[in-house]
């Protein structure tokens, strides 16, 4: 029985969102601040180091044959409050650039797990979430807002 791709089409209709997102951007909306003392730009930077998690970890799991352990929700917040002095220091476009370079990346790996990884993925209650869609969403949907530009 194949596996349930309908991940992939979500996958890449926000990658495009994304794509078209800093492709329009000025330099100086992609510098704006944002609630928290975050930028556009250090939130996806933000959205570029999640996805390369995702395929570090695929990778670990590959090669070693075990799991992640599933994410536990008080770390990400320490982590993401950690990580944000980097993803300021990063130049506001570069940010941008990595953002889609790894959405680009962790989107094509998703896409072409062979479905005995699926399988092994669900079975360990999904430590990895294969539809990066709806984290690209939720942070596009804020920055949007934030530069005057709703979603189209």
């Amino acid at each position: 029985m194949a596996t349930d791709r309908g991940y992939v089409a979500v996958n890449d209709a926000e990658r495009a969102r994304l794509e078209a997102f800093v492709a329009r951007c000025s330099d100086a909306e992609l510098a704006r601040p944002l609630p928290a003392g975050w930028t556009v730009g250090a939130v996806l930077a933000h959205l570029a180091f999640w996805d390369e998690r995702v395929q570090l970890l695929f990778e670990r799991w590959r090669t070693t044959g075990v799991p992640p352990a599933p994410e536990v929700a008080s770390e990400v917040d320490w982590i993401n409050d950690a990580a944000k002095p980097m993803f300021l220091a990063l130049a506001p476009r570069r940010a941008g650039e990595l953002a889609v370079e790894i959405a680009r990346a962790t989107d094509r790996l998703v896409a072409a797990l062979p479905d005995e990884m699926l399988a092994r993925n669900a079975a360990a209650a999904a430590p990895l979430n294969l539809v990066r869609a709806v984290h690209r969403r939720d942070h596009l949907d804020e920055i949007e807002r934030a530069v005057g530009r709703r979603p189209a």
